[in-house]
């Protein structure tokens, strides 16, 4: 025996969705945007209190914190700059450890030219004067 297998048209459901599914996104999305605007309330409320109690404790024992506030924030600042300095002189320390051994470190053919130039220029700097000086002292000798 043969069973009749039903048909459905599925074309026509994709293209309209089904009230109820309708209705269960549309009370998901009520239930939770509400529930969160009801947190956020809650949330504000509690902020409020707990500031409204905290000011005269924070009045009181100001000329405690803000200085004890300033020394941590001070002794912290103190330590992370300690650390910075320090890990940039072991890479500085490194990267002339490898220049000086003839490894090329990163920006050592800048390191050269700059060298050269300054070198290039303390010569000229020579020629000129002893230019200047052999002018001078001709000048005068003619007096």
């Amino acid at each position: 025996m043969a069973q009749i297998q039903p048909h459905y048209d599925l074309s026509h459901r994709k293209q309209q969705p089904q009230l109820s599914h309708q209705v269960a996104k549309t009370t998901t999305a009520v239930t939770l945007g509400g529930s969160l605007v009801v947190l956020s309330g809650l949330t504000l409320a509690a902020t409020v209190i707990g500031l409204v109690l905290a000011t005269p404790l924070l009045v009181i024992f100001s000329p405690v914190l803000v200085p004890a506030a300033i020394a941590a924030f001070l002794i912290l600042a103190g330590f992370v700059t300690s650390g910075g300095f320090g890990a940039v002189a072991s890479f500085v320390f490194y990267w002339m450890y490898r220049y000086a051994t003839g490894k090329h470190p990163v920006g050592a053919d800048q390191i050269d030219r700059a060298r050269d130039k300054i070198a290039h220029a303390a010569y000229d700097a020579k020629e000129k004067a002893e230019h200047y000086g052999q002018q001078h002292v001709k000048g005068g000798q003619g007096t």
